[in-house]
């Protein structure tokens, strides 16, 4: 799904609830203000549809540099709603970086290792994603997409296992 300027997503809730994961993302108006960003996460992190939040600061190495955004007040919604944060194993992204992977870590948010694949190639990817998590000191326990297929299902519509 697309966060749109405002923090509305592109599809109506009527829609997303008939859907089994919901990853929420920015992919325009990366420069709004600080504030502006951190309300427009916020709003989508409230969203009861929503399970994920897709490559949470936009950058892409070497191309883009993170949008900016209150990092924390971002972690502490998702901490709230039991929305997770993605871990973008594509090398362009590397999106939490280790920091922000401890941060989520230190609040309860849980992480989702994701390729960004977009052809079957893309597939083993995910090993750098898993080396940015060792990297950020995660464990299984941090990482849902470590889990039992229909636990991870639970898990996405905002009931998280116990650590």
């Amino acid at each position: 799904m697309d966060i749109l300027a405002d923090g509305s997503l592109d599809l109506s809730d009527s829609v997303l609830e008939q859907m089994d994961i919901v990853i929420a993302s920015v992919h325009s108006h990366f420069d709004q203000l600080p504030d502006e960003m951190t309300a427009r996460l916020l709003k989508a992190i409230a969203n009861p549809h929503v399970s994920l939040i897709g490559h949470p600061t936009g950058r892409l190495l070497l191309r883009r540099d993170s949008y900016a955004y209150d990092m924390e007040k971002v972690l502490d919604a998702a901490a709230q709603y039991k929305v997770a944060m993605e871990l973008n194993a594509y090398p362009d992204r590397l999106d939490l970086c280790d920091r922000h992977l401890r941060m989520a870590k230190q609040r309860g948010v849980k992480i989702v290792i994701n390729t960004d694949s977009h052809h079957t190639t893309h597939m083993e990817k995910i090993r750098f994603g898993v080396l940015q998590a060792r990297r950020a000191w995660l464990t299984p326990g941090d990482v849902l997409n470590t889990l039992p297929v229909e636990t991870f299902a639970r898990a996405m519509k905002h009931n998280w296992p116990q650590s």
